[in-house]
C-alpha cells in the first residue's frame, strides 16, 4: 500500500521536550525578538504532554536556567527545595558511613531540587507563549535526507492506527513529515534517531563507545510532621558502597522534595559483569538499608519512572553539528558524570544550538560549516571545562577495588587527567560474563508491602505507563534464535532480569527446552536499558505510536 504524508515546512524543527529541547525553543524565540525577525519553530514530544515522559534526579545547577530566564523564581520556577548542604556515606551492609569530604564535583549548596516533569511543563508553557508551535504525542520516527543523503531536511512523525501486524485500522493517520532548514534533535539518553544517524553521518567514528548508568526513581510521600530533613545538616544526601559494593559503579541519592515528598533513586552502571544482576532488586536493596529506611519509614510510594543515563564523558560524544542539524542534551552524551547531573548542561548545550541556528540561518549556511559554531561555542563554554575535568571518571569507576579509587584520587587532583589519559572504555553490552552457580547478584528478593516497597508491575502501574495493546511492537527482537540458541545458554537471558517493568518474559519449551522471550511491550518505561544492555545487540527500541509511555508528574 502506498501512503502520501503530508509535509509542513518550518524553520526549524526541534525533536523532543525535555530540558534541553525546551531551552532550544525558548532561546531561538528570545533572539528572533531580539532581532526583529520571523521563526517558525516547531516542536515535537513522543509524550502525550510536556513533561509526561521526563524524569531525573533531579539537582539542577542554576546558572543555565538563570541565563535562559533571569526572572525564572518570579515567573513560578518549580522549585522542590534549595540545596542548603551536602551529605554524603559509604553504605556498609548495615551502616552508613559518614565520608570526611564531599567531592568538589558534587557540592551542590545553593542548586535547586527540582521534578524534571514540573519543570519541562514551566519551560513548555513559556515556549508556547513565546509562540513555538509545539506537538504533544507525536514521535519521530525517520530522519529525512536531501537529494545527496546525508543533509538533514526534516523529520517524519511515526504512523497511527496501525494494528498488531502493522496493517492500517480503520483510523489510521499517516506519519507526517515535518520539514525544516534545521532539526534539532534533542531526544535523551540513547536516542532512536541519533542512533539511526550514527552509521551513515559516522557520528561516533574515533569516539569511544558510548556507556550508561540505568537508574530507577521514586517519589515517597512521607507522615506528616518532622522528618529526618528536619533536623539535617543538609538535605541532598549521596551513597556509594551497599548492594553494589566498589565492584559495580552505581550510588543512590535521596532529595527532600515540598511538601514533605522526597525524590529517592539508585543507579546501577551497565558496565556490570553479572547476568543475574537486577537494578532494581539494587534499589530495593539500597531502600531497605537501615539508614536508608529509618528517612523513609511509614512513607507510601507516589510515583515512579526508570531511565538510562549517559556517563561516558567527553570521549564519547559524537559529532554535534551535521548538515543540516544539531544534537544537543542527553542524546549527545552531554552529562557532568562526576557530578551526577546534566540537566543544566543539556539546557546550556540547547542555548547553545539556538544561536548557531540564527547565525547560520542569517547567512544561508545550513552546512557542517555553517552550523560548527554550535560545536566551537560549546568547547568554549563551561561545558567543555567541566565534561573535560570528568573525561575518564566512568572508565575509572569501572575499576575494580582499590584500582578505582587509585585512578579516581589521580583524577581528582589532575583535572581529570588521572593516570592514562584517556582511559579506554569498554561497550555496556560486551561486559558481561558466562551465567555460572557463583553469581553476585543471587540474593534472594526481598518481600513488597505495596507501598513503599513495591515490585516491579506495581512500579509500572504508579508510572502511569500505557500503550496500546493492538499496536506493533516497539521492542523489537532481531532473531528469536540467537536468544534460544545464544544467549538463554551463556547468560540466561539477562533482558528478563535487567529490565525495571518486566517487559521480557521467559518462557521455555517443556518439550524442548529452548527459550523464547515473550515481550510486554506495555509495561515499557521508555528507559532504554534492553537497547544498551543486550549481549547481542539483538534488541532494538523504538519510539511507539506518540502519545504513549510513562505519565510522568513529578518525577
Amino acid at each position: 500500500m502506498t501512503v502520501e504524508h503530508e509535509s509542513i515546512e518550518f524553520d526549524v524543527l526541534i525533536v523532543g521536550g525535555g530540558p534541553a529541547g525546551l531551552a532550544s525553543a525558548i532561546r531561538l524565540m528570545q533572539l528572533a525578538q531580539e532581532k526583529n525577525i520571523e521563526l517558525e519553530v516547531a516542536l515535537i514530544e513522543k509524550g502525550a504532554e510536556i513533561g509526561t515522559h521526563a524524569i531525573s534526579g533531579a539537582i539542577l545547577k542554576p546558572q543555565s536556567i538563570s541565563e535562559l530566564i533571569p526572572d525564572h523564581k518570579e515567573k513560578g520556577c518549580p522549585i522542590e527545595m534549595v540545596v542548603r548542604g551536602d551529605e554524603f556515606y559509604y553504605l556498609t551492609r548495615n551502616k552508613a558511613l559518614a565520608l570526611p569530604m564531599t567531592p568538589k564535583y558534587m557540592h551542590n549548596t545553593g542548586c535547586y531540587v527540582v521534578s524534571a516533569s514540573r519543570l519541562c511543563r514551566w519551560l513548555g508553557n513559556i515556549a508556547e507563549e513565546m509562540g513555538v508551535n509545539i506537538f504533544p504525542g507525536f514521535d519521530g520516527k525517520q530522519v529525512l535526507y536531501g537529494a545527496d543523503g546525508r543533509t538533514i531536511v526534516g523529520v517524519r512523525t511515526g504512523d497511527k492506527g496501525l494494528d498488531k501486524d502493522g496493517s492500517p485500522k480503520g483510523n489510521f493517520e499517516p506519519g507526517i513529515d515535518l520539514l525544516a532548514k534545521v532539526t534539532i534533535f534533542a531526544e535523551g539518553a540513547r536516542g532512536s534517531l541519533v542512533k539511526s544517524m550514527a552509521e551513515p553521518l559516522g557520528l561516533y567514528a574515533g569516539k569511544q563507545p558510548e556507556v550508561y548508568e540505568t537508574g530507577i526513581k521514586e517519589v515517597i510521600q512521607l507522615p506528616e510532621g518532622d522528618t529526618y530533613f528536619s533536623t539535617s545538616r543538609g538535605n541532598d544526601i549521596h551513597v556509594m558502597g551497599y548492594p553494589l559494593g566498589l565492584g559495580t559503579p552505581g550510588g543512590g541519592f535521596i532529595y527532600e522534595m515540598a511538601e514533605n515528598k522526597v525524590g529517592i533513586g539508585y543507579l546501577t552502571a551497565l558496565c556490570y559483569e553479572d547476568p543475574a544482576l537486577d537494578p532494581y532488586d539494587m534499589f530495593i536493596h539500597f531502600k531497605r538499608h537501615p539508614f536508608v529506611a529509618k528517612i523513609i519509614k511509614g512513607g507510601k510510594v507516589v510515583e515512579q519512572g526508570a531511565r538510562t543515563v549517559p556517563t561516558g564523558g567527553y570521549y564519547t560524544l559524537p559529532k554535534l553539528a551535521v548538515a543540516g542539524g544539531l544534537m544537543v542534551g542527553a542524546c549527545a552524551q552531554l552529562h557532568n558524570t562526576p557530578a551526577l547531573k546534566g540537566m543544566h548542561i543539556g539546557i546550556q548545550s540547547g542555548m547553545l544550538a539556538a544561536q548557531a541556528v540564527v547565525d547560520a540561518l542569517a547567512e544561508e549556511d545550513v552546512s557542517v560549516n555553517g552550523l560548527q559554531t554550535y560545536v566551537d561555542a560549546l568547547e568554549k563554554s563551561w561545558v567543555k571545562a567541566e565534561m573535560w575535568e570528568g573525561r575518564n571518571c566512568a572508565q575509572a569507576l569501572a575499576k575494580k577495588g582499590i584500582a578505582k579509587l587509585i585512578h579516581l584520587g589521580a583524577q581528582y587532583i589532575t583535572g581529570g587527567r588521572g593516570i592514562v589519559d584517556p582511559m579506554p572504555l569498554e561497550a555496556d553490552a560486551d561486559t558481561l560474563k558466562p551465567l555460572s552457580a557463583k553469581t553476585d547478584a543471587t540474593e534472594e528478593k526481598q518481600g513488597y508491602d505495596g507501598e513503599l516497597y513495591v515490585d516491579k508491575l506495581t512500579g509500572v502501574y504508579l508510572s502511569k505507563t500505557i500503550h496500546r495493546e493492538d499496536q506493533p511492537s516497539h521492542l523489537i527482537i532481531h532473531d528469536m534464535q540467537v536468544c534460544s540458541e545464544q544467549c538463554y545458554p551463556k547468560f540466561g537471558s539477562p533482558c528478563t532480569v535487567f529490565c525495571p517493568g518486566e517487559v521480557y518474559e521467559l518462557e521455555l519449551d517443556e518439550t524442548t527446552g529452548k527459550a523464547h522471550i515473550k515481550i510486554n511491550a506495555s509495561n515499557c518505561f521508555h528507559c532504554k536499558t534492553c537497547d544498551v544492555k543486550d549481549p547481542f545487540n539483538n534488541i532494538s527500541w523504538t519510539c511507539p505510536e506518540g502519545g504513549e509511555g510513562p505519565g510522568y508528574t513529578m518525577v
